[in-house]
């Protein structure tokens, strides 16, 4: 079920003069009106070298040493319990089970030395928004999202698409799910937040069966993978007159709220226009009906819910998305982030992120997607090199864990950054998550250092500190 969602605020544009002025006289954030003129005069300059971003996001934090960054020379209990294969990069060794992705691994760059201070899952937001968790009431399990969240970089360039106007797509979009949402929390770091709700990713709902299922690991039939969204699906007794009409009542409907509120501004009206016009188009819902591959290609990415919603991110960005996540979430509140045992590290999910992970790189490829598409794989931390139970359940570590990108220009087979004996901390290069962020918005041609409007209209950075990753491109 696809959500969206709109909220009173400012109606936003590129930042006027007058605000600029104000910025400046009040020295916001620490910057010039001369710097601030610069950053959105180079907003529209710089190059752009993707297209689009395919941020394939697991969640829960997978292990560094079972992974990307093994230490076959490191003590028994730390080195982990898989043998290190090697790739086509030099020097970059690969658990066994990933034996897919070290055949291909001269399309993609490995960056090991990802690190951030906040050691729990709501690094979450820092790693989808470049900014770490800033304080607010987060309900009992003190997870939930809220209205002071920073923006997600999808939500960012989704902003500046719809200042730019003239597009018939979401430019941000979220799949299979919500992050959270299956498990039962509205987590932190995938929505718009303080930018606006017009902002947020359109997003699919797929179910569990019960309680104790996880989709991700097992086959999904065709009707629980029914990724045509509820009302934007092609409906062939939906007329354009029935469109006007219920157009009609809803502006009725708009107008009277409007004044029951005492607030005076609000963009709901263009969020209710963009999805009437979803509706009448049915692109959408066409690029989200993966019963159009083959099942050959469909086998090849797995049937399992990772394997099928990379499958129809793909064809959301082949039909105009500009920032796809792909979640790997944990149903049964484990999953990636797996304290207790290896157990379904080894059966499920190294298996299928080399399936599938290997499946999309091959596809882009050969569609000719990948020279203008960039793909970021990563989690919001990595694993204790220590393991905390003697079937190598690891803790939360969020000192030193992976990335790996690929497309717009990366270059493959390289390994950037190198962490000490243990894969526990970096010896140099070490990455930060405004890094990241900035490296992504980078390739998109957005100046990471470039500002947006609060809702009080100031500019605010994008990104404080951090730098692209220039030498990961060739």
């Amino acid at each position: 079920m696809l959500t969206i969602l709109g909220n009173p605020r400012r109606s936003c544009g590129i930042v006027t003069r007058r605000e600029l002025l104000q910025a400046g006289g009040a020295g916001l954030f620490g910057t010039s009106l001369q710097r601030a003129q610069a950053a959105l005069a180079n907003q529209s300059a710089l190059t752009a070298r993707a297209k689009s971003v395919m941020f394939i996001y697991l969640f829960g934090g997978p292990s560094q040493l079972e992974t990307f960054d093994l230490k076959p020379d490191a003590a028994s209990g730390i080195r982990g319990p898989y043998r290190p294969i090697a790739s086509r990069t030099p020097g970059l060794l690969i658990t066994e089970k990933l034996p897919r992705l070290a055949a291909i691994s001269d399309r993609f760059c490995i960056v090991r030395t990802v690190n951030h201070r906040h050691n729990d899952h709501n690094g979450c937001h820092y790693i989808q928004t470049g900014h770490p968790l800033p304080p607010a009431q987060r309900g009992a399990a003190m997870v939930d999202a809220t209205e002071k969240d920073w923006p997600a970089m999808g939500s960012v360039v989704e902003f500046f698409d719809q200042q730019r106007g003239g597009r018939d797509f979401p430019s941000y979009v979220y799949l299979p799910n919500r992050l959270g949402h299956i498990q039962g929390y509205d987590r932190s770091g995938q929505y718009a937040g303080w930018l606006g709700r017009s902002y947020n990713p359109l997003a699919t709902e797929i179910r569990k069966r019960d309680a104790r299922d996880n989709p991700y690991f097992r086959d999904c039939t065709d009707e629980e993978l029914n990724f045509r969204i509820d009302g934007l699906s092609e409906m062939p007794s939906l007329t354009i007159d029935r469109l006007d009409r219920r157009r009609s009542l809803l502006q009725q409907f708009e107008a009277g709220r409007q004044r029951l509120l005492s607030s005076a501004e609000s963009n709901h009206e263009a969020i209710s226009q963009r999805a009437l016009a979803l509706m009448s188009s049915g692109k959408l819902g066409r690029a989200l009906d993966i019963r159009q591959e083959s099942p050959a290609l469909r086998d090849r990415y797995g049937r399992h819910l990772f394997g099928q919603a990379a499958l129809a991110g793909r064809r959301m960005i082949e039909a105009g998305a500009r920032f796809v996540t792909v979640l790997w979430d944990a149903p049964d509140g484990y999953s990636w982030d797996s304290h207790q045992t290896n157990a379904d590290v080894d059966k499920y999910l190294l298996p299928g992120l080399d399936q599938t992970l290997s499946a999309l790189l091959d596809d882009l490829q050969a569609r000719g997607l990948l020279d203008e598409t960039l793909v970021v794989c990563v989690g919001e931390m990595g694993r204790t090199p220590r393991p905390d139970t003697a079937a190598w359940g690891r803790g939360h570590w969020s000192h030193c864990f992976p990335a790996l990108l690929a497309g717009a220009g990366i270059r493959g087979g390289m390994a950037y950054g190198r962490s000490d004996r243990d894969a526990a901390y970096p010896v140099d290069n070490p990455v930060s998550p405004e890094d990241l962020a900035c490296t992504i918005y980078h390739a998109l041609g957005i100046d990471p250092h470039g500002f947006v409007p609060d809702k009080q209209g100031r500019p605010v950075a994008l990104v404080e500190g951090g730098r692209p990753l220039v030498d990961l491109f060739g």
